[in-house]
């Protein structure tokens, strides 16, 4: 393991810090010193991965995520607003009698229904999954290390944010490596 910790104390304001980051060789330790940084008191943590971890959201203390309810809410007033968008046009805007049918013809309004279904919860999803993630955001502070160019490829990296009411540099460091990374580093903002 590798540590390169300042050993002189910067004055207040020369160095803003985004985070203290750890590497981890395997997706188990990684979830292990989540589960650590959590039990600590940490909140302001993020994981990353070359891929999915079924523990690690448990592990970092996420909570379950209200998104697919307001899918469900985007696809029934998608589905609302196409058939009363179809009945309003059909039977009250522009009535056309063909064929002796009745104005309010609700099977022939099912698929452009069903489409605006679709519609009304791909878009709130996508929209609810940009605005829950935070994106976009074309810079991200942890693409200013060099060592993190291994997080898409084979490496596990844990950070510990600055913004978090647990967060004291010295401390912060000193926990991190005490849980046996591959390389801790601080992430300047």
């Amino acid at each position: 393991m590798t540590s390169t910790m300042p050993s002189d104390p910067l004055p207040p304001g020369a160095l803003r810090l985004y985070g203290i980051v750890a590497e981890f060789d395997n997706p188990v330790d990684l979830t292990a010193a989540a589960r650590a940084a959590s039990a600590a008191g940490y909140r302001r943590i993020e994981a990353y991965s070359p891929f999915p971890i079924e523990d690690l959201p448990a592990a970092l203390g996420h909570p379950t995520t209200r998104l697919p309810w307001a899918v469900f809410v985007g696809g029934v007033l998608g589905a609302v607003g196409g058939y009363f968008l179809q009945y309003w046009t059909m039977a009250i805007d522009y009535p056309m009698n063909v064929g002796g049918r009745p104005l309010n013809s609700w099977p022939m309004f099912i698929p452009v229904t069903f489409e605006c279904t679709i519609l009304g919860a791909a878009l709130v999803a996508v929209l609810g999954m940009l605005g829950r993630n935070g994106l976009p955001r074309p810079h991200h502070p942890l693409f200013g290390l060099e060592r993190f160019e291994r997080a898409s490829l084979d490496r596990f990296f844990l950070c510990v944010m600055a913004g978090d009411s647990q967060f004291d540099r010295e401390r912060t460091w000193a926990f991190l490596v005490g849980l046996n990374p591959r390389h801790v580093e601080e992430v300047p903002l």
